[in-house]
């Protein structure tokens, strides 16, 4: 897994087992990002509410700026 991932915003919700959904949602993420990788398919993905196919190229930059939304 990479260092680099950002912890997303913490859950609101006050059930202290949703407290670790976030958490868990940005690492299944960053999981999927990496099978992608290995595999050499494209990760489908949500951008401006639009469903689109990411690409090898487009997995290897970093995420910057761009965070899961809870």
């Amino acid at each position: 897994m990479s260092a680099a991932l950002t912890p997303p915003n913490r859950s609101q919700l006050p059930d202290a087992d949703m407290q670790a959904v976030p958490v868990a949602l940005a690492r299944a993420a960053q999981r999927a990002r990496e099978i992608a990788i290995h595999t050499g398919t494209p990760l489908v993905v949500t951008r401006d509410g639009r469903l689109i196919e990411v690409v090898q190229p487009e997995l290897a930059k970093p995420m910057d700026g761009v965070s899961p939304k809870y």
